[in-house]
């Protein structure tokens, strides 16, 4: 029986110059909010869950990024947490990760991956 792989279904989230340099927006894709992060410095774009899992704030989109070991993070601003924009992983080991996604830019739009 062969392992079932899940569908990506990419989703049209905004035109590249509505993302702040360096920075994170919120969009709402299908049910889920969803953070948006134009990490110019790396010359890459991420993506991840907007709830923070510490107190369920809606917060993420807000948060400060920057590197950990090389690798991109986004700190709550609220609660300081911080985690791996590449895997979600909680940095500071004290929460659950986040939900990561895949994105691509194409002709001047951001796109996500739900499956």
């Amino acid at each position: 029986m062969e392992a079932q792989q899940d569908v990506i279904e990419w989703y049209k989230a905004a035109r590249v110059e509505d993302f702040p340099k360096n920075g994170g927006a919120c969009v709402k894709l299908q049910d889920k909010q969803i953070a948006v992060f134009n990490f110019t410095r790396r010359g890459e774009w991420f993506v991840c869950q907007n709830m923070c899992p510490h107190k369920k704030e809606m917060a993420l989109a807000r948060g400060m990024i920057g590197e950990s070991e090389g690798d991109p993070k986004v700190a709550c601003p609220f609660h300081k947490r911080a985690f791996n924009l590449y895997s979600g992983e909680n940095i500071n080991g004290d929460q659950e990760p986040v939900e990561t996604y895949p994105v691509k830019v194409e002709d001047g739009f951001v796109y996500v991956g739900l499956s």
